[in-house]
């Protein structure tokens, strides 16, 4: 029956001979059949289920159902979202991108609160983590009231300890979240890192890592931090000299064990080693123990002068690297003849006898005005002592704080006081120079005599006629401690009375500079220094009409202080008596000479209050910088 319905049936007309059949044959061609069904079918599933399977292992990403429910159901539906946004990925153009639009489109879609995006922080994700810390900081950008609130719910000390997070992703955003908190008026949120041992935790993380963003950060926190006065000796103790060495030597170009100068390096201004100087800058201006840890902290001193040098060879003193540099070194010379150890050994003996006939000028030596001598000159014994301008004998190179003090440094000052346009830097250079030429030691007598034989007093008389207030003080008060050099006293006044006098106000009337109350205060000082034992720059004052701005600023200046000033100069010139003829016949009498008392105390701008003939330390006004993150 088998062979019977095996039989052929009718081919085709094409062929005329009927086909044969054999058992051998009809057995290969069932299982051939048999065959390609099979392979159909496994194509079919080749070609539609496997691509699915792809399709769905690319979907979850790595994360299995029970895993991403769970996620997922403990988040706010934002942040469920955007952890989907972080763990999908699409292998094909047809499938739909999340996006934080598409997100927001979602009827369950709100902003989180501060207190879930805190709660964020502690989630045993990291991706949630570093979502939730860069979410605030782009919150705290510049928002008090949110700031609060953080401190207030205790999101600092997480943030803080998220710091020694294992991934850089993490410690990094939490990072940025606390520069933005740091920054701005509200010294709370400053004592709140500090609290949770926060400036540790900066120091250890810039230690830590080698990524630039993560150093830049860190320092730009420890910036903020250094603004508040109760913070600046902690960020000294523990991150001084972790920042000299990590930051400030190598983006400085000087090295410790290079003596060849040629061998050395340019300086690198980079954002992080400007956050570094601008940190430095505000705790040098805490007080003589911080200044004094500055200076003695190994390489500081040499890699700052370095980077001046390098700014100046290069032209590049203008920006705010180079000034931060010039501050720092500024607040370290302010005081340096009292603080450093063994200043005794060079204090200068019969200071007042120096003050008065020492420094006396050569007959045939040139001015550094370049013109000829004035009058006056005297030859005498402190000539022949000290105007060859013999400098200590050095048995080593000179380091560390001893950089400060030595001439050498006054060509570096004249050189950024020529070559820089920035504001700041002509008034921290002048400042330096006026620190270092104070007290009465040996070294001031060798940089007053440096600045005069290098050229630098025409510099500073040239900026006298700036019109920024604060380089004109800066300036004038330089000059007066430089006049306590008794050469450098008969050039000042020959060539730099005018230009003092000039920037004087008539009575109320305030020049066009109109000029703070110190600052004039200041140049009055300067003009008495000038006169004090010279009757020849008195009667060069007097020639010049300036008597008529001190009387008007004697009896009608509202300032009790530019009232006093005002009267020391003129009880000066009356004491002249060789000069009191030349008085009468210009219609002056004693009367215009007598100090008033009918002053009325006008607070000064400023607020200082105390001596004139030394700068006070400064400190960066902008506290440092802040920068802005959002959660995409």
């Amino acid at each position: 029956m088998l062979l019977n319905s095996l039989k052929p049936r009718p081919q085709s007309t094409c062929f005329t001979q009927p086909v044969e059949y054999t058992v051998k044959g009809i057995v290969f061609k069932i299982l051939g059949n048999i065959l390609v069904h099979f392979l159909v079918r496994v194509m079919v599933v080749f070609l539609v289920l496997i691509p699915l399977c792809m399709h769905d292992c690319h979907f979850r990403g790595g994360y299995d159902d029970a895993f991403m429910a769970q996620l997922e159901g403990n988040l706010n539906p934002f942040f469920q979202a955007m952890c989907r946004a972080q763990t999908l990925q699409f292998s094909h153009k047809r499938s739909s991108m999340v996006s934080l639009d598409s997100i927001r489109r979602d009827p369950r879609w709100r902003d989180p609160n501060l207190h879930e995006v805190i709660s964020m922080l502690s989630h045993p994700m990291d991706p949630v983590k570093s979502n939730a810390a860069a979410y605030l900081q782009h919150l705290c950008y510049e928002n008090e009231r949110i700031k609060q609130e953080v401190r207030q719910l205790n999101g600092v000390p997480i943030l803080v300890e998220l710091l020694d997070h294992p991934k850089p992703e993490v410690h990094r955003k939490a990072c940025g979240a606390l520069r933005n908190i740091s920054y701005g008026k509200d010294h709370n949120n400053k004592m709140a890192i500090k609290n949770c041992d926060g400036i540790q935790a900066l120091v250890r993380l810039m230690r830590k890592s080698s990524s630039m963003e993560v150093k830049e950060l860190v320092t730009g926190t420890l910036w903020n931090l250094s603004s508040h006065e109760p913070l600046k000796m902690m960020v000294i103790n523990n991150a001084l000299q972790t920042l000299t060495d990590e930051i400030i030597i190598p983006h400085s170009g000087w090295r410790r064990d290079s003596a060849d100068p040629s061998k050395l390096l340019s300086a690198d201004w980079t954002t992080v080693f400007k956050n570094t100087t601008g940190c430095l800058r505000n705790v040098s201006s805490d007080g003589a123990d911080a200044r004094q840890r500055l200076r003695e902290c190994e390489g500081l001193v040499d890699a700052l002068l370095h980077a001046l040098q390098s700014a100046v060879v290069n032209k590049d003193t203008d920006n705010k690297s180079v000034e931060n540099c010039v501050c720092i070194l500024r607040n370290l010379s302010y005081h340096v003849h009292k603080e450093i150890p063994g200043t005794e050994r060079f204090q200068e003996p019969h200071a007042n006898l120096m003050r008065s006939v020492g420094h006396q000028k050569k007959k045939n030596e040139p001015d550094c005005f370049g013109g000829k001598r004035p009058k006056g000159w005297k030859n005498g014994l402190m000539d022949r002592k000290y105007g060859t301008l013999d400098l200590p004998k050095r048995t080593e190179q000179m380091k560390g704080l001893e950089l400060l003090y030595q001439p050498e440094v006054v060509r570096l000052y004249l050189s950024l006081l020529t070559c820089s346009h920035n504001h700041n830097t002509l008034e921290a250079a002048a400042g330096a120079l006026q620190n270092l030429a104070a007290g009465h030691w040996a070294w001031s007598s060798y940089i007053r005599a440096t600045v005069r034989k290098e050229k630098g007093l025409p510099i500073l008389v040239e900026l006298l006629r700036s019109d920024v207030d604060k380089v004109v003080r800066a300036v004038a008060i330089a000059l007066r401690n430089l006049a306590m050099d008794r050469r450098n006293k008969d050039l000042i006044g020959s060539y730099a009375l005018r230009d003092l006098v000039g920037n004087l106000p008539c009575g109320q009337q305030h020049p066009a500079k109109n000029l703070e109350g110190d600052t004039v205060v200041s140049i009055l000082n300067t003009i008495h220094e000038i006169l004090t034992d010279s009757p020849e720059n008195a009667r060069a004052l007097i020639q010049g009409h300036a008597v008529q701005k001190l009387v008007a600023i004697n009896r009608s200046s509202q300032s009790a202080r530019e009232t006093k000033a005002a009267s020391h100069v003129l009880q000066t010139i009356w004491a002249y008596k060789e000069l009191r003829n030349t008085l009468n016949k210009a219609g002056w009498n004693k009367s215009h000479f007598k100090p008033t008392t009918t002053g009325v105390t006008k607070k000064s701008k400023s607020g200082k209050q105390g001596s004139d003939d030394i700068t006070l330390p400064l400190m960066d006004k902008n506290q440092g910088q802040q920068i802005v993150a959002c959660i995409l």
